[in-house]
């Protein structure tokens, strides 16, 4: 019997329709377009902007998108993970709420938390289930509104981040296609280089974590930026000399898209050319579990069936991987 491999067969993506401009953020805080760009490589960012909006709009969004272009009856999926760290609520779980939603009555849902690697994370929980013969059709989601717990006084976040993210489909595949390989650490010592400190069970809200603002990201961005291109670069690196593959073996680096001076850091270490990395967070910012999908949603007219790639991102925590990906159409 032929192995079985979880292959995507479809992608989708969501971004709010406000656009949040690097010259609409220098009326707010005091920062430039220039200083921006020039460390970040960020223009705009998408912000999901009405009241009472979690982040379950945007993937509810990206699941009916990829239901429709796939040809899927909602009745055929058996489980949604959804990767993110800002849920509409920390229970019920959002991808509850997006089966909810869109007529899916058939799977077990979850959410999964592993900040800006949390889609790398939850696109390998995906395809074991397929692996294992178990599920036959599985949507993963990342997506993330990271405006909801952004300091927009606070110069070195808030021109990073925006809102958005996207879904792939997850099926069984006996010719060699889909997730072959994948590779994942951690390291608790991060938490203290970026996190959001109150709203969890050791600091519940009150008028004093409110009154600090410890709901918000904070973020100490040299050892970040330093540990980022470090991890990215060895996991990278590491998959494919396991996989015997070299860099023209690889049709795209698919790296997450934090700040455009990690991915071409990561780009020289590893010695990948740019021209095969796909890099659009000047459009989006740091979506968090939103930057996969949304890269392989934008480049999905120039993918072809067979073409090998390597994803990897890096998040709070520490979180950090990489997946071995041969496309499937």
């Amino acid at each position: 019997m032929s192995k079985i491999h979880a292959a995507i067969t479809g992608v989708s993506a969501f971004v709010p329709d406000y656009i949040l401009t690097n010259a609409e953020l220098e009326t707010m805080v005091e920062t430039t377009d220039e200083w921006i760009t020039t460390r970040t490589g960020i223009k705009q960012r998408h912000i999901l902007k009405e009241a009472h909006q979690g982040v379950s709009v945007i993937g509810i969004e990206a699941v009916k998108r990829l239901l429709e272009k796939t040809n899927t009856d909602p009745s055929e999926i058996d489980l949604v993970i959804f990767a993110t760290v800002t849920p509409d609520m920390m229970f019920p779980d959002s991808a509850n709420l997006v089966a909810d939603a869109v007529g899916i009555k058939n799977a077990f849902c979850f959410d999964l938390s592993a900040a800006c690697s949390g889609f790398l994370y939850a696109l390998t929980t995906g395809a074991k289930f397929v692996e294992s013969g178990s599920h036959k059709k599985v949507i993963v989601i990342g997506a993330d509104k990271m405006s909801s717990i952004i300091d927009y006084t606070d110069r070195t976040t808030c021109v990073i981040f925006g809102d958005g993210g996207g879904a792939v489909l997850l099926e069984p595949d006996t010719e060699g296609y889909g997730v072959m390989d994948s590779l994942h650490h951690s390291d608790g010592s991060g938490q203290h280089y970026l996190y959001q400190k109150a709203g969890g069970s050791r600091y519940p809200a009150s008028h004093e974590t409110v009154d600090n603002r410890d709901h918000f990201i904070f973020q100490n961005g040299k050892p970040v930026f330093k540990a980022a291109v470090s991890g990215m670069t060895d996991v990278v690196t590491r998959i494919m000399e396991r996989n015997q593959l070299s860099i023209p073996d690889i049709s795209w680096l698919v790296p997450h898209q934090a700040n455009k001076r990690i991915i071409e850091a990561v780009s020289k270490m590893s010695e990948f050319p740019m021209e095969k990395v796909m890099v659009n967070i000047e459009k989006y910012g740091n979506t968090t579990a939103g930057t996969l999908p949304l890269c392989l949603a934008d480049w999905e007219s120039q993918l072809t069936k067979g073409d090998n790639l390597i994803l990897t991102a890096f998040g709070g925590g520490f979180t950090w991987g990489a997946i071995y990906l041969k496309w499937a159409y």
